[in-house]
């Protein structure tokens, strides 16, 4: 069953997570300050990726329910960058796979780190890249043997098996790790 909803963020009333549409395709940013809503900024200059791409960014901080709310928060960039309403079978699973490996990113640093800080989503014409944030100092890496019939332990698999490729980026000076993850754009 599709997790991806046939209409965008906001056409019908308030996000359950109290995320709530940005159309118009801004880069929305949202903290605890204004409630987890995400609110349209113009991206900065500096801040944005090679070749131009949009960065979405949503802070965590002393949010609950942080996995709903960094899937509909990634709803939204979607939906902003034309990847939904999906139009063919491959865009939709491609749609599909973004929001199942934000999920993933961001339960392993609730499960593993004591939580997420921030997920960054950066969408340039080829690549989308996932990065999520947190306190921890753990090393994440799928389970090997990975056992597929068994409960849990299956996050980073998953992870590896529908990106092109992810990694682990630590800055010496700051403790925590930040996770990332890239997925082709759809043709």
């Amino acid at each position: 069953m599709s997790t991806t909803r046939p209409y965008p963020p906001g056409d019908r009333g308030p996000e359950p997570s109290g995320a709530s549409g940005t159309p118009g395709g801004g880069a929305p940013t949202a903290s605890a300050s204004d409630g987890g809503v995400a609110v349209p900024t113009e991206p900065s200059g500096s801040s944005g990726p090679p070749g131009g791409g949009q960065v979405y960014r949503l802070s965590f901080d002393d949010q609950s329910g942080v996995v709903p709310l960094a899937r509909d928060f990634t709803r939204q960039a979607l939906y902003a960058w034309g990847w939904l309403p999906a139009d063919t079978a491959d865009r939709r699973a491609a749609a599909e796979d973004v929001l199942l490996v934000v999920s993933e990113l961001v339960t392993n640093a609730c499960l593993h780190a004591e939580g997420p800080d921030h997920l960054a989503i950066t969408c340039d014409k080829k690549v989308i890249r996932i990065e999520v944030t947190d306190r921890g100092t753990g090393q994440p890496a799928p389970r090997t043997p990975h056992r597929a019939g068994r409960p849990g332990g299956h996050g980073m698999f998953i992870v590896q098996r529908l990106c092109l490729d992810w990694g682990v980026l630590r800055a010496a000076d700051i403790a925590g790790k930040t996770v990332w993850a890239e997925l082709g754009a759809p043709a």
